[in-house]
């Protein structure tokens, strides 16, 4: 038998070895995320904001040249450095897979939005490649708490090129996702 050029073995003790192959396959076959974030002095919230990126394959840090603890909190987390001069579409093109969250150091995902990005993940390439970019909805906490969120889009193809300062550009065709990024006000 042969799926994409791949033989499963016939033995009948070979079961493990065809599902360590069907594993690897589903893997290759997933449509992976990696995250960006740009950074500046932002030790005090930076932790917060990595530790709910678990849907994420690679997180990648363009740092502007902090002065605190931010880099190497950065790389307690594995998360891949980017010199400071990188521009965002310089680290989105250098990224290592084909879909890219991008995110501010003062937000979190919610588990909403995390369950959401996991599904994500699950589905097949032939239908991830027909969307064109993910808007997500952005709660903002402000002194009297939390705005009702504004969808924007975060989740993008890698070969996106419409920038708006360090974002992307909104995309009226965006399919809005499940789950909220929470932009907080304070550390």
């Amino acid at each position: 038998m042969q799926i994409r050029g791949t033989a499963f073995l016939p033995c009948p003790f070979s079961w493990i070895a065809n599902f360590a192959r069907v594993v690897v396959l589903c893997f290759l076959l997933m449509p992976l995320i990696s995250a960006i974030l740009q950074t500046h002095n932002d030790a005090l919230r930076v932790g917060r904001a990595l530790e709910t990126l678990h849907p994420c394959d690679e997180i990648l840090i363009i740092d502007r040249d902090s002065t605190d603890r931010t880099v190497g909190i950065a790389r307690d987390w594995g998360c891949r450095i980017c010199a400071s001069m990188v521009s965002v579409a310089d680290a989105a093109a250098s990224a290592q897979h084909d879909w890219l969250l991008l995110l501010d150091p003062t937000e979190s995902i919610t588990e909403g939005l995390e369950a959401t990005l996991f599904e994500w993940r699950i589905r097949p390439l032939e239908e991830v490649q027909t969307i064109p970019a993910c808007s997500i909805s952005v709660r903002r906490e402000t002194a009297s708490g939390w705005s009702d969120g504004r969808p924007e889009t975060r989740l993008i193809p890698k070969t996106w090129n419409r920038w708006v300062g360090v974002m992307p550009a909104s995309d009226p065709q965006a399919l809005l996702l499940q789950g909220e990024l929470l932009r907080f006000l304070t550390p």
